[in-house]
């Protein structure tokens, strides 16, 4: 039946209960006409579903800074297949990904969820997920927007910025996925010169449905919509979540008193019921455009753990090496640092996902063959403690005490957000209580800590050792959510013996949607910080070779605020350069999602960058450290020296307002026109072999481009192709090459139209002479060639 027949057989107030969430993560079904419950999922890099628990486990894949490290936008696709595997399994039709703002600033604290610095890399890798994602009939909602670069005052910001530069940086990419065919996209928070995303008309209407002929759902992100007749007449097409809020009832009178026609809720109808037949919510049956229905486990083809370990592997990026990787004739490795033992495999915020397992760097090189591991801690820079690793479970109360259900967990983590268990009557529950039997490996002063909001109870043995309401901190609801304050307090534990701990929390649902969100933290007795370092310089001192692995912390990285600094947090720098005073042959591993200074780094032997690289972190790690696997990546993102260096650092509002005053200017573009030198640019890493770029031809937009690999060993290498124009340089193409030793390999690269275009009130191609250069990285041309456009 066509949809315009379904629209009419509905009548006002079922069209618009249609427009916003049934409850946090889905839109209600309406069965007289064919449609489903229409389920949405965060993302990116794994589907949470609509449980925020690690009772329902995920596959976890590397950031999508990892993603965009690999510059292989099949690799990419494959990934989205994954995820478009998973979310069928776990009866999602949506899937709340990808994010394509761009990195402006190194100390946007989200970025590690975002690709890159570049809207042609953005775009292209951005594109490869949509369409691998949505030919698993799963759709993609490319977010946020437009310019929510940053996470300061997110909520009200209002980014100043000029329509060239709106243009050719920050739409590019959006107009990109909507070129590959992206079913849905999700306004932003902020505003954009003066009108909050949820109602420009001008961008939303005007430039995406107008303009690009985009025909999929706009949905807004959670609570951005705070207006009746404006978000509605904007282009918004669902406000989530639901079902309160500023539609409802209010959009139903303002279409009956004649202030919103009613041909613009059909409209929105239209794409919801459009999404829903291109996932298979919408008809049943033979008519269903993907196989089998999604509302059941399935058993996909793809194995998502050899998966998530091929993308680490390729993803990581190797910045220094005088030669000592790939590992040689190693029979002692130090292994350095608490994120070797506890991996930091993912941001904070909605790109959080709960694995059944995590491969930590200690667990993937103790695998090694022949090589004793060794080690310590040096120095942990965690500013929370670790949720307590045990068997947990967690009980749902009812107000009046009794127990309404149970749920085992495989830590101290409590999160339901907007959806309770199925089994749990949420107009009944009062309070979610954890509890553990935990026996301690050593004798001691324990820390125990509370990360959450509102009243607690902890006891010990039956013992009340906490009785306390934590107040939340800042004006972000989301941050208090995400990255809540902590209580901590001290508990005398001996080896052996078995400790009944419980926390209790006052728990509801408002609506039909609960916000439970809470941590038992955990830390054994440890040495004081001196002492620790001191063992670490022993361990690396006796032994073949040191790896010393660097990480952030949730405190750094995460949705809901911006960096303050780009140094690594606590004492690791001091670590670094002791372990490397002791050991010259000192590898450091920095698993961070974004850019970190490293000041040591013409101290080690070698630097490797790992970035945030999902569940198989440490299997991948010593895939890459013993040359089983090469490390694939190549810089998304220029990576400074300081911060001080960095061109573009602005992400603090000034009277409700950020200027992108350096107009087009961000990333590698900045850094040329200012002179100064980063530690890294743009498209840099080392493989572990040689090439030598041969020959490189051009006919118009077409280029070809000749190399060997001069090694000993089969390589991949990114030829990155850059248009030069005056002192303008700027990304035009790429592509990844692979070969063995003394294999030559041709790559014809296509050069969009877009790269020779400007916006000037309109897209016009800039005729004439133009160099284009293959490169290594940025600021490395191999072969250049001039070409007449």
């Amino acid at each position: 039946m066509e949809l315009d027949e379904l629209i009419a057989r509905l009548d006002l107030p079922t069209k618009i209960r249609l427009l916003t969430g049934a409850g946090m993560w889905s839109l209600p079904p309406i069965p007289e006409i064919g449609l489903d419950r229409l389920v949405m999922s965060d993302g990116p890099i794994g589907v949470r579903g609509e449980q925020w628990t690690s009772a329902d486990p995920s596959i976890a894949l590397p950031s999508p800074t990892a993603l965009a490290a690999t510059w292989d936008v099949e690799l990419v696709r494959r990934a989205g297949a994954l995820l478009a595997q998973e979310a069928r399994r776990k009866g999602v039709h949506v899937l709340l990904a990808p994010t394509i703002n761009l990195h402006r600033s190194p100390l946007g604290g989200r970025h590690f969820e975002c690709f890159s610095e570049d809207p042609y890399l953005t775009g292209e890798i951005g594109a490869a997920y949509v369409e691998g994602v949505q030919e698993g009939g799963v759709a993609t909602t490319p977010k946020h927007f437009v310019a929510n670069d940053f996470e300061t005052d997110r909520f009200t910001v209002d980014v100043r910025v000029d329509e060239k530069t709106l243009r050719e940086v920050y739409l590019r990419p959006f107009e990109r996925v909507v070129r590959a065919g992206a079913w849905g996209l999700m306004t932003a928070y902020n505003a954009v010169n003066g009108t909050t995303m949820t109602e420009h008309s001008a961008l939303v209407n005007g430039v995406l449905k107008d303009e690009w002929g985009f025909d999929g759902l706009v949905v807004s992100d959670w609570t951005a919509v705070r207006s009746t007749e404006a978000a509605a007449l904007g282009g918004t097409d669902v406000a989530m979540p639901g079902p309160f809020g500023p539609w409802g009832d209010k959009l139903e009178a303002a279409v009956r008193e004649g202030r919103v026609p009613e041909s613009v809720v059909d409209d929105k109808v239209r794409r919801v019921l459009r999404l829903a037949q291109r996932t298979g919510a919408l008809g049943g049956g033979e008519d269903r455009p993907v196989p089998g229905p999604i509302d059941g486990p399935i058993d996909g083809p793809i194995d998502g753990l050899a998966l998530a370990r091929e993308v680490a592997a390729r993803g990581f990026t190797l910045l220094t090496n005088d030669g000592v990787l790939p590992l040689r004739d190693v029979r002692t490795l130090a292994l350095i640092g608490s994120a070797a033992g506890e991996a930091r495999v993912m941001g904070g915020g909605s790109a959080q996902v709960f694995p059944d397992r995590i491969v930590s760097p200690l667990a993937g090189l103790s695998a090694l063959e022949g090589v004793e591991v060794r080690h310590a801690v040096g120095t942990d820079p965690r500013i929370r403690l670790a949720p307590l690793a045990c068997p947990v479970v967690a009980q749902f109360l009812a107000a009046g005490g009794g127990l309404l259900a149970e749920h085992p967990l495989a830590a101290a983590e409590a999160r339901w957000v907007g959806q309770l268990p199925p089994d749990v009557d949420g107009e009944r529950l009062g309070a979610v209580r954890l509890r553990a039997a935990y026996t301690p490996g050593t004798s001691g002063r324990h820390e125990l800590s509370v990360a959450g909001v509102g009243a607690f109870t902890v006891t010990v043995n039956g013992e009340t050792v906490l009785d306390a309401t934590i107040e939340p901190e800042g004006g972000d609801p989301a941050a208090a959510f995400l990255s809540p304050p902590e209580r901590r307090f001290a508990v005398e534990m001996a080896a052996g013996e078995s400790y009944e701990l419980s926390v209790t929390h006052p728990a509801g649902a408002f609506g039909g949607m609960a916000f439970v969100a809470y941590t038992l933290g955990h830390a054994d007795p440890a040495p004081g910080a001196d002492e620790l370092i001191a063992e670490a310089v022993r361990v690396a001192a006796d032994s073949d070779v040191a790896v010393v692995v660097a990480s952030t912390t949730p405190e750094v990285e995460s949705e809901g605020f911006d960096r303050e600094t780009l140094a690594l947090p606590g004492r690791q720098d001091e670590l670094i350069r002791a372990v490397a005073a002791a050991n010259p042959r000192t590898v450091v591993v920095v698993n961070a999602g974004s850019p970190v200074e490293m000041p040591w780094a013409d101290e080690v032997a070698a630097v490797l960058l790992t970035w945030f690289p999902g569940q198989e972190a440490g299997s991948a790690l010593a895939d890459v450290l013993s040359g089983r696997a090469e490390p694939g990546g190549r810089l998304p993102t220029t990576w400074p020296a300081t911060l001080a260096d960095a061109p573009v650092t602005d992400v603090t509002p000034v009277d409700g307002a950020v200027a992108y005053d350096e107009g087009a200017f961000i990333g590698y573009r900045a850094w040329e026109r200012s002179g100064r030198v980063p530690a890294f640019w743009f498209g840099h890493g080392l493989g572990y072999t040689t090439w030598s770029y041969d020959s490189i031809a051009a006919e118009g937009a077409t280029v070809t481009v000749a190399l060997t690999n001069t090694g000993d060993r089969f390589g991949r290498e990114v030829v990155q192709i850059y248009l030069c124009r005056g002192a303008d340089r700027r990304l035009a193409g790429f592509d990844v090459v692979e070969a063995g030793p003394g294999e030559t390999v041709i790559t014809t690269v296509f050069l969009p139209d877009s790269a020779f275009q400007v916006w000037e009130d309109g897209w016009r191609t800039v005729e004439g002479e133009y160099t284009l250069q293959a490169s290594h990285h940025v600021a490395d041309p191999r072969l250049s060639i001039t070409v007449k456009i």
